[in-house]
């Protein structure tokens, strides 16, 4: 059983000075943004019941001008700096003129783009570029962008690219990312990253993870004193596991800033199994499982993919909505989890490739699935597959039984990537 958490007990800015719900009239002065706020009339209900300022009388900046509720903020570990609990994720195509969900998350105080060298096909830092050129907001925006090449000439020619593409002399932070292989964290890398660091091009360095070895990155991220900071794959399914609590423990102790992306713990196919079981709580499902981490005040924010209007509108809510889970929220999730999880792959590649005799990458491959079915991603999904080694792409006719048997989570491997095979075309 997952434990409630206290999601206050770390300090966070940026919040109302009580301890106040969301208020009906504030979702009225989120315009565009209020429509389709995905809160439940028992939220909405409490927030009425606890209004004590006169109807109209909303919060003034100064001047007079009515504010914006603004997502809370926490402490980003050894940076020192705030950064939102809710960050804009950038693997997404945006609109290379002007964004509009860059300017809606703005407003709310959604300040933190998460950006790579390769979402988008490469074309996610241009839009960021345009996006605060035409704004005039470099200075007020975090911008951290990733490097897919991990050694250390390649990961100084990626911040070098990044920085002409978003037309910025310095990124906030930026990442290694996908880091498989603790091996790169070296001496050599170490020299280019305090060099970057000195020319103030780079402020703060660290990495992101997602595949099976996390807890094992995380340890490693703890003792590596110029990590400032590590995005890992963190979510309801994995709150009870004794090495990754152990790791996150390690890295809070040693003051990583930690970043949960991957929150959503989603299935990989075969929607009809697991679409019934959206709506969890009070929450829907989207939305409960970012609380969920928030309630974990060793995380100081969650990157969020959110190319819908709809999308970004929730998470705003339930961000910016102070209602703790309760233990009816607790204990929907777990039963979401635990109805769900023969659907949700962890990526273990260690685990399940040796046990095909064949070149395969499952864990990658469900993951494109995922974007596919659970996401909606249909074509940037089919194009992250065909980019995939050409061995890799060939899974039919392969045997997954063995893999089925070394899962240790009763993951449906070979169903699933039959699945894989309907959808790629593989």
């Amino acid at each position: 059983m997952m434990k409630k958490r206290n999601p206050h007990s770390q300090n966070e800015t940026g919040c109302p000075k009580s301890n106040r719900k969301l208020k009906r009239r504030d979702l009225f002065k989120m315009g565009a943004a209020a429509a389709g706020l995905a809160l439940t009339d028992s939220v909405l209900n409490a927030s009425r019941a606890d209004e004590t300022t006169p109807a109209g009388e909303g919060s003034k900046a100064e001047g007079g001008e009515e504010v914006l509720p603004q997502v809370p903020r926490r402490v980003l570990g050894k940076t020192g700096e705030t950064v939102p609990i809710l960050l804009l994720g950038g693997a997404m195509k945006f609109d290379q003129r002007f964004d509009p969900k860059f300017a809606e998350a703005y407003r709310f105080g959604v300040d933190y783009i998460d950006a790579a060298d390769c979402y988008a096909g490469g074309t996610c830092e241009t839009a960021v570029a345009s996006f605060h050129n035409k704004q005039d907001l470099r200075k007020k925006l975090w911008i951290t962008s990733k490097s897919d090449k991990h050694d250390p000439k390649g990961f100084v020619d990626t911040v070098h690219t990044s920085l002409d593409k978003m037309q910025t002399d310095y990124v906030d932070m930026y990442y290694l990312h996908a880091l498989e292989n603790g091996d790169f964290l070296n001496n050599d890398l170490k020299a280019r990253v305090d060099q970057l660091k000195k020319e103030g091009k780079i402020r703060f360095f660290g990495f992101s993870c997602h595949d099976g070895n996390v807890a094992e990155l995380l340890q490693q991220a703890a003792e590596t004193p110029w990590v400032d900071s590590v995005m890992f794959r963190y979510n309801f399914r994995k709150y009870g596991d004794k090495e990754l609590n152990q790791a996150i423990d390690a890295c809070v102790k040693s003051n990583v800033g930690l970043i949960a992306m991957k929150t959503q713990g989603s299935e990989a196919s075969f929607a009809d199994a697991w679409k019934k079981y959206a709506q969890p709580g009070k929450w829907t499902k989207h939305q409960a499982v970012l609380k969920a981490v928030w309630a974990d005040d060793r995380i100081s924010a969650a990157v969020s993919h959110m190319d819908t209007f709809d999308k970004l509108k929730q998470n705003i809510a339930a961000a910016v909505d102070r209602l703790d889970m309760g233990q009816a929220d607790w204990d929907a999730l777990e039963n979401y989890a635990q109805a769900t999880r023969p659907h949700a792959c962890d990526g273990c590649d260690h685990i399940c490739n040796p046990a095909v005799n064949a070149p395969v990458q499952i864990g990658t491959t469900m993951r494109y699935l995922m974007y596919h079915d659970g996401y909606g991603n249909a074509e940037a999904a089919k194009q992250l597959f065909k980019m995939l080694p050409r061995e890799a792409q060939r899974i039919r006719g392969v045997d997954f039984s063995g893999a089925n048997r070394a899962c240790p989570h009763g993951f449906n491997v070979a169903a699933h990537m039959e699945r894989a095979i309907e959808v790629f075309d593989a």
